[in-house]
């Protein structure tokens, strides 16, 4: 049975809280997490944040050093580049098999989150956006059917949103063209699906993927000034 902290909070839901930062951009890497400051933030004992940070670190979400405590992941350019050759190897596999089982409903969910993809850049919250672009990726890779991939997806999303956090031009992160382009090919991609073209599918992914990679400039790192605590809030 699930552990709950004072707040009713489960470790799994701390978990998914933290992952949560990561996907929507409001936990930018180098981020110190020690776990007295989470076990305060959470309402749980350091113990209960334990645990959770070694899984962080199994799935390549933040690294723990010998006398330097945990930190969030910063890729290299090196791993930048492995993470975006294993989605180009993986992907289009679970896109295939989404696109045999989805069902109406399963379609309808994923241009209800381009819909709000859109909204948030309209809004100028490209946070927002870019978070949701994660969830549009890890929902096929979640209904494509295929347990042991769609875990590895899991993984690779969240280093993605690392990675361009990393190596992401900052004023692009703030300007809307920085996500319009990821909305654009989401809802061609998504229009390839209605039409059951996989080929297509396909052809359209590995080229979102590139562009993706194309905007990456590996001289630049980002800033990093906000309290731990506005990082991990309720977005």
């Amino acid at each position: 049975m699930p552990v709950e902290s004072e707040s009713g909070l489960t470790d799994q839901a701390i978990y998914e809280r933290i992952v949560e930062s990561v996907l929507d951009h409001r936990l930018p890497p180098g981020t110190r997490l020690t776990e007295d400051k989470l076990g305060s933030i959470f309402g749980v004992s350091r113990t209960r944040i334990k645990p959770i940070l070694v899984r962080l670190a199994n799935e390549k979400i933040i690294t723990l050093a010998p006398n330097r405590g945990a930190s969030v992941a910063q890729p290299t350019f090196e791993e930048s580049q492995e993470v975006f050759e294993t989605r180009r190897l993986i992907e289009p596999v679970l896109l295939r098999r989404f696109m045999l089982h989805a069902q109406a409903d399963d379609i309808a969910v994923l241009s209800r989150m381009v819909a709000e993809e859109r909204l948030a850049q309209d809004q100028g919250d490209m946070h927002k956006a870019i978070g949701l672009s994660g969830e549009f990726h890890l929902y096929i890779a979640h209904k494509a059917q295929h347990e042991t991939m769609g875990r590895i997806m899991h993984e690779l999303v969240s280093r993605t949103c690392l990675i361009i956090m990393t190596w992401g031009s900052p004023d692009r992160l703030q300007r809307r063209e920085h996500a319009a382009c990821g909305c654009q090919e989401h809802r061609q991609l998504l229009d390839a699906i209605r039409l059951r073209d996989a080929d297509m599918a396909v052809k359209l992914l590995g080229a979102h993927l590139t562009t993706i990679e194309q905007q990456l400039h590996f001289e630049i790192e980002p800033e990093r000034s906000m309290a731990l605590e506005s990082m991990l809030q309720d977005s």
